[in-house]
């Protein structure tokens, strides 16, 4: 997953993340180097956070940019 990069990007901490999500330090460390696995809703409170999509975090597009408000309309 790319959510070390991406945070690394934003010069963010580990604990600038994990108070964001609301879980510890220790708890998102285990996200980054996939020890365990993110809860979807972390997920995409992440994706939301950083405006990006999820498939971009989980390395399914390189594709940064947030699918358009049109595209999920027309998937509903």
């Amino acid at each position: 997953m790319r959510i070390r990069e991406i945070r690394e990007d934003k010069d963010l901490t580990q604990s600038d993340v994990a108070k964001i999500l609301n879980v510890s330090q220790v708890a998102y460390s285990f996200y980054e180097i996939g020890k365990r696995q993110i809860p979807i809703d972390l997920l995409i409170k992440l994706a939301k956070y950083y405006n990006t999509s999820t498939d971009y975090l989980l390395e399914l597009t390189d594709e940064r940019k947030p699918y358009s408000k049109s595209l999920k309309e027309k998937n509903k």
